[in-house]
């Protein structure tokens, strides 16, 4: 008998993608619980969703966080554990050489939301933590306190496009815009850049010329819903495995990065 795994849950809106996780788990398509579902959105419908079906659900609002501080910084209570600098180094999100100030309220409001995340998190193993429709960046305060070891990533995401092109919040409209005749989705594993980590699987699909933005997000969504369960089976079923690979270029040039390799199925 295949052991299940836990799953934890954070979203930010409808949950669609957590719907068809949800299914996958109850119709027996993927060998998984859901352990718990978070949101940085009280009005989130995903908790919704999940509440319905007596799945633990909890919320840290960001927004009340942020308000909370630019209202009073010298008064906000930042994690004991947080080290601004050695966050800084890591972060990939925003420029290292841009605007200290921005940076810096960027980095603290994150950690005083990621540990509210963490504390809220603690009630409810999990092997997995995905991101379904979670429309926050990650900090490297959160990512090395969930997933420490940098060998066997265990934060999962889903983008609306084919990485690495077109990261950020609107994948499917960018990808319109730009003009491209196909479009995709990425699973891909959580790293300190914004939809940077290693890629885990990807579906695509053809962009006709009589296309809307509605019409090319619906399509979309419909790839994402068969994609996200698949890649979590692969994550289950310890199909996936994470290893650095290093290519020499002319010139002397080294491109090294880390990259999945999918391992056969047993039997």
């Amino acid at each position: 008998m295949v052991r299940k795994i836990r799953l934890g849950a954070l979203v930010s809106g409808g949950g669609t993608n957590l719907q068809a996780i949800m299914d996958a788990c109850e119709s027996g398509g993927l060998a998984a619980e859901i352990a718990f579902v978070g949101s940085d959105n009280p009005d989130a419908f995903g908790l919704k969703r999940a509440a319905e079906r007596g799945i633990a659900t909890f919320v840290v609002d960001y927004r009340a966080v942020i308000r909370a501080f630019r209202a009073n910084p010298q008064g906000a209570r930042l994690p004991p554990d947080f080290r601004i600098e050695e966050v800084a180094a890591k972060q990939g999100i925003l420029p290292k050489d841009g605007n200290p100030g921005k940076l810096a309220l960027f980095l603290k409001t994150r950690a005083i939301a990621e540990a509210g995340l963490i504390e809220a998190m603690r009630p409810y193993p999990f092997d997995l933590l995905i991101l379904a429709g979670f429309m926050r960046n990650l900090t490297p305060y959160f990512i090395d306190r969930v997933s420490p070891d940098r060998t066997q990533p265990r934060i999962m995401n889903i983008h609306p496009a084919l990485l690495p092109a077109f990261p950020g919040t609107d994948g499917y409209g960018d990808t319109f815009r730009y003009g491209c005749k196909i479009g995709g989705c990425t699973v891909h594993f959580v790293d300190y850049g914004e939809d940077s980590g290693p890629v885990i699987g990807q579906r695509a699909f053809a962009i006709h010329a009589d296309d809307t933005i509605d019409a090319v997000r619906k399509r979309g969504l419909e790839q994402e819903w068969q994609l996200y369960p698949e890649c979590i089976r692969l994550f289950a079923e310890g199909r996936l495995e994470t290893v650095r690979v290093r290519h020499e270029l002319a010139g002397g040039n080294v491109y090294e990065r880390t990259v999945v390799k999918i391992r056969p199925e047993k039997g």
